[in-house]
């Protein structure tokens, strides 16, 4: 059973969510395969990129001089002195694969099957600066604003950079700060985002998967789907609860939520 009522920050640190990202993908594709109608099919999928790091490499063999820079060997038949050789940056060399999974919703058509839904729960590496992933996560962000095709963006992380696609200011203005929060965008209403804020303390909301126009939105509640995926994974085992959640820090007034949350559940065992 989880510790938390809702997200357990403990679960944000950067060797523990990858595992959760894709455990919950594959829970949420189990969860909203039977409750859509015939026609439509959820898909699991994974995009794999290639983060780049800039190298520079100096040849192993120092390069001998023969002739000055006129092309004329010395006079006198001196003798090849070595040299420092030129420096030429390397291009950007791949330093590690990145696979992230993230779910789709079909829908048959007499073609190729129509994808409608797009569901993504962001990563790390989707919220870090200078990344590729970022960048190319945002630029499929952009071209599914710009289609017709709905976007749910899914937010369990406090730490890196604002990500999905409601814009900041305006999610501050709105809702204040929060820990968490879930963004869908419909493109039959292209013009508003609509968002779920989540407090740390709050319990993890229902949520509409929307479809077609004209068939009605799938409800999936995001609780016990959460409880589910923590129950069968390994993070009650893995996590050292008695060590403060990974970064950011969170308030103190959060924090000391967080130790008493924890001592009630040591008390009750």
């Amino acid at each position: 059973m989880p510790y938390f009522p809702g997200m357990d920050p403990y679960l944000e640190h950067p060797n523990v969510f990858p595992n959760l990202h894709d455990r919950l993908i594959v829970y949420l594709e189990e969860e909203i395969q039977p409750k859509l109608p015939e026609s439509y099919f959820a898909k699991g999928a994974q995009r794999v990129w290639l983060e780049y790091s800039e190298s520079t490499r100096i040849p192993d063999v120092s390069m001998l001089r023969t002739t000055d820079p006129s092309g004329q060997r010395p006079a006198g038949g001196g003798t090849a002195v070595a040299e420092v050789p030129v420096k030429i940056p390397a291009p950007s060399i791949a330093s590690d694969e990145f696979h992230e999974s993230f779910l789709e919703i079909y829908v048959k058509s007499e073609g190729e099957p129509r994808l409608v839904t797009a569901l993504e729960i962001l990563s790390p590496i989707n919220k870090t600066p200078g990344k590729d992933a970022r960048g190319e996560y945002r630029k499929k962000q952009r071209q599914l604003l710009q289609s017709q095709v709905h976007l749910i963006e899914i937010d369990f992380l406090r730490a890196g950079v604002h990500t999905t696609a409601v814009p900041q200011d305006e999610l501050l203005k709105r809702c204040g700060r929060v820990d968490y929060h879930i963004c869908a965008h419909y493109f039959d209403q292209p013009d508003d985002f609509f968002v779920y804020p989540i407090q740390l303390w709050d319990k993890l909301p229902n949520i509409l998967i929307p479809l077609l126009p004209g068939d009605d939105p799938v409800t999936v509640e995001l609780q016990p789907l959460f409880d589910r995926c923590y129950d069968r994974g390994p993070y009650q085992r893995e996590i050292n609860y008695a060590n403060d959640p990974p970064p950011p820090p969170l308030t103190s007034e959060k924090l000391a939520w967080v130790k008493s949350v924890l001592t009630l559940r040591t008390a009750r065992n």
